[in-house]
């Protein structure tokens, strides 16, 4: 399978039967630009189509696993409808893709996984979080609608009080907090979070290819069962949420503390 035409903010190798997908934008914390956006959407129909392929590790570049959202594209969602139209629809279209893979998915979170960082992470099948590692989603607190995977997920995952705790204040969850809760598998020292999600990911790649990846789509079922109960909602919620000028002052702030121009944005 050519994965050559996705941008190089994405990164596809092959690892025997595991293909390792690493978010490339290491000096921005691995946040989502429009074209890792682009290609985070597209990498798992290819995934589903690389025949050779039997499981996944995805992961970060550099000291984060994602930052989540890039701020600039807060700015224009806040002022441009079809940017923030396009951006809606690549979200939605991203979480029926990644959760309709049929390939076991592990995370190696290696370090903050924030925003739609923390719903990649966790609408993979299994994770892997470096012990200094933390996920957070904080939508709501910056002004948007939570409208991505984690309302879809974290309800199953761990209990529907602690995903309206945690989704609504935006609090840090620490990896052994994340453990505990139940919304990761393991917790490793950082030197040691990909040689271990590798490790996981090679079991999955050695089970019987169509007993393991139709369990995982039955399985998966009751999370597509979900994304179809709230996602249409959430996104149109959340997509009116970008129009709120709660979102331009905390974007426009998060941009002046970084030393970007809000005006190039």
């Amino acid at each position: 399978m050519d994965y050559s035409h996705l941008a190089p903010t994405l990164l596809v190798e092959a690892d025997g039967p595991l293909r390792i997908v690493t978010m490339n934008r290491p000096d921005d914390l691995n946040s989502v630009d429009d074209d890792l956006h682009e290609g985070l959407r597209r990498v798992w129909d290819l995934l589903n189509d690389d025949e050779e392929a039997r499981a996944v590790v995805l992961t970060g570049a550099g000291r984060a696993f994602s930052a989540g959202g890039h701020l600039p594209n807060f700015v224009r969602s806040h002022t441009d409808l079809a940017v923030r139209r396009r951006n809606i629809r690549t979200g939605e279209r991203l979480v029926r893709a990644m959760l309709g893979c049929d390939l076991p998915v592990v995370a190696a979170v290696n370090g903050p996984a924030v925003g739609l960082g923390c719903s990649l992470a966790t609408m993979s099948d299994f994770v892997v979080m470096a012990a200094e590692s933390f996920l957070s989603d904080p939508h709501v607190r910056v002004g948007l609608v939570a409208g991505d995977g984690g309302v879809v997920t974290w309800p199953a995952l761990t209990s529907l009080l602690t995903a309206k705790e945690y989704i609504l204040l935006g609090d840090r969850i620490p990896a052994t907090d994340a453990l505990r809760m139940g919304l990761c598998n393991r917790v490793v020292p950082a030197t040691d979070v990909l040689t271990t999600a590798k490790e996981i990911a090679h079991r999955f790649a050695a089970l019987p290819p169509q007993a393991a990846q139709d369990t995982k789509r039955a399985l998966n079922a009751h999370l597509l069962g979900s994304a179809n109960t709230v996602l249409n909602f959430a996104l149109a919620a959340e997509f009116e949420s970008f129009g709120s000028e709660e979102v331009a002052v905390q974007a426009t702030e998060f941009m002046a503390k970084s030393g970007q121009d809000p005006k190039e944005a």
